[in-house]
């Protein structure tokens, strides 16, 4: 008869150790895909400076966005999920996209879902526009 060397856990050491070490690498490799997303203000704008061609998505209300939003930015808004979907199906996968919201939450579940739906190039200004240091549109 065969002795478990763990009773309480039932799982080897040798096989736990290697959860373990898989988890750790899973999470170091969702934080730095996680990091690569989420820029700074001037992380943000060098990007963006760089990829001439790129969007600037918002991602609040459309209250919040004539409140005052950035320049040139288009409006996607994340708390309308059937309008929010039609128009992230519509966008081109091969664009970049910059995305903000009001503190830089709702746009980090946007570049999410962009990623999920085939769209890597996505940025997320931490902060969002309440941090944000540049011009706005009222």
């Amino acid at each position: 008869k065969k002795q478990n060397i763990c009773p309480k856990i039932r799982i080897c050491p040798i096989k736990k150790q290697i959860f373990f070490d898989l988890f750790e690498m899973l999470s170091y490799c969702i934080l730095a895909v996680k990091t690569k997303m989420d820029l700074t203000q001037e992380n943000w704008a060098a990007q963006q400076a760089v990829k001439s061609n790129s969007i600037i998505l918002d991602v609040r209300t459309p209250e919040e966005f004539e409140a005052g939003h950035l320049v040139n930015a288009q409006l996607l808004d994340i708390r309308n999920p059937t309008s929010f979907m039609e128009g992230l199906q519509a966008l081109d996968k091969a664009q970049t996209y910059f995305v903000y919201c009001r503190s830089g939450a709702r746009s980090a579940q946007a570049c999410e879902l962009f990623k999920q739906h085939g769209i890597s190039d996505c940025y997320n200004l931490l902060g969002g526009i309440l941090e944000w240091q540049g011009e706005i549109v009222s």
